[in-house]
């Protein structure tokens, strides 16, 4: 494959200085998962975003998951998640304020009766993608099509990678035009915060045309 064009700084154009909003105005409170295959960044996402410390639900890998959580590719990964992963991201500059509350899913298929009960009163997610192990992405994206929560897929840029364009990623995962494929660094602070931008502006996009797609919530309603 040809190799990627150049991405442009997306997190700082998201990132960029707004008008402060009208003193008192109290912060919309939203609901988002980060989602994605065994491995690909969920927990590092969440952790590098996170203004409190993150719960983690992160276990070490035995023996008795050899036959079931494949390593390949992943041969230093020593734990995982088996819950969930929670984190609050508040951004009171944006053009209207706002507060995250992160839920980083457990990646194994096995955890998708899991899935259904964190997706309750969210509003969108993140699907993270490793290249290296694209068909572990393709659960995760299959799932929130089929619940009819928005989201956009993020591409994380791991360390020695190929670097493919966002259009193959989207041919390869089968993605409608409507979805967006960002890149990003799940290590990095305002990539994810330049994602999870990227997510609420799809979501308001999504729900202003009518689709049917739950409102903001409170975490209380979650």
């Amino acid at each position: 494959m040809p190799p990627a064009t150049p991405r442009p700084d997306d997190s700082r154009v998201l990132l960029r200085p707004s008008p402060p909003p009208p003193a008192g105005t109290a912060p919309i409170v939203l609901k988002i998962l980060i989602a994605g295959g065994f491995g690909a960044g969920k927990t590092t996402a969440v952790g590098a975003v996170s203004e409190i410390t993150p719960l983690s639900t992160e276990e070490y890998l035995t023996e008795a998951s050899a036959d079931v959580d494949s390593l390949a590719g992943l041969e230093t990964k020593r734990t995982t998640t088996v819950a969930f992963d929670f984190g609050r991201l508040s951004l009171p500059d944006a053009p209207m304020p706002l507060e995250l509350f992160l839920f980083g899913t457990p990646g194994q298929d096995r955890f998708v009766d899991l899935w259904y009960e964190l997706a309750r009163g969210a509003v969108g997610a993140v699907v993270l993608v490793d290249t290296r192990r694209l068909e572990s992405s393709f659960t995760p994206v299959s799932f929130f099509e089929d619940i009819g929560l928005p989201f956009v897929v993020a591409v994380n840029h791991f360390d020695g990678a190929h670097r493919y364009h966002s259009e193959q990623v989207r041919t390869a995962l089968e993605l409608p035009a409507s979805v967006p494929v960002v890149a990003c660094d799940a290590r990095d602070h305002n990539h994810v915060a330049g994602v999870l931008l990227t997510l609420v502006g799809h979501a308001e996009t999504r729900t202003s045309a009518g689709r049917g797609y739950p409102a903001p919530t409170t975490l209380q309603e979650a």
